[in-house]
């Protein structure tokens, strides 16, 4: 039965890619921000359905204007589950971009890949995400820089946290639960030394897995007296936040 499930689903998957990588190269360039938006999101929830992945939301997204989202990281399929909300230019590192085929996918979508141990990479980072604050563009940060089963959290990397908070941007904590048959279970979690195709069999060969996405509380993008708080600060407020309803 897995591999049957595997197969159908597999078949319903290929086109939607085949479609994605179309628009992405030859759809994208030649039509405006909130239909490449529309697309994404539309997209995004269709390939999770075919995946046979339940997606819930809870509290209340940014859906317009700028925003950073900073969420727990526990899959590939986090990208497109939070893209189904809201189009979402995620920062990732440059392997993603490696990825056969989801890397092409998540490049086009307007990723921002950093390049870790790169000097600069940090401050040139800093400056895409502000560009795209000027925008009007929500941005994801997965601030723990890997990925876990989904339990609990690693600390979180405040230097990111810089463009959000020098510009006063809202931060918008988001925490993913992944359940399967209605528990909480780590069975989808990308972690360790597993292969991208490894995971891909096990997520589409089985059934009741789901994703409930909690939309917490924007924090504060000042202190009562006007000023603003550290990164360092809004790094711990956000995971505090995160760590609560995990």
């Amino acid at each position: 039965m897995k591999l049957l499930r595997f197969v159908l689903r597999l078949a319903l998957v290929l086109p939607l890619i085949l479609f994605g990588l179309f628009c992405v190269g030859l759809v994208y360039p030649f039509i405006r921000p909130a239909s490449r938006a529309w697309l994404n999101r539309t997209w995004s929830r269709a390939l999770m359905a075919a995946c046979g992945l339940r997606v819930s939301f809870k509290g209340q997204p940014r859906l317009s204007g700028p925003v950073l989202m900073v969420a727990n990281h526990v899959s590939w399929i986090d990208i497109f589950v939070l893209n189904s909300a809201r189009a979402t230019s995620f920062v990732a590192k440059s392997e993603i971009r490696k990825w056969p085929v989801i890397g092409w996918l998540v490049a086009g979508a307007g990723t921002l890949f950093i390049e870790r141990g790169q000097r600069h990479a940090v401050h040139a980072m800093g400056e895409s995400m502000q560009a795209r604050f000027k925008l009007g563009d929500a941005v994801g940060l997965f601030p723990e820089g890997t990925t876990t089963e989904g339990f609990d959290l690693l600390p979180f990397h405040a230097s990111l946290f810089e463009p959000a908070r020098s510009a006063a941007v809202e931060i918008q904590p988001v925490a993913l639960r992944f359940m399967r048959d209605g528990k909480r279970d780590g069975f989808a979690a990308f972690v360790g030394e597993e292969s991208l195709v490894a995971n891909l069999w096990r997520v589409m060969g089985t059934t009741g897995l789901s994703v409930e996405v909690v939309y917490l509380p924007v924090l504060e993008a000042r202190h009562p007296d006007g000023s603003l708080p550290t990164r360092l600060e809004l790094s711990h407020q956000a995971r505090d936040a995160i760590l609560g309803v995990l």
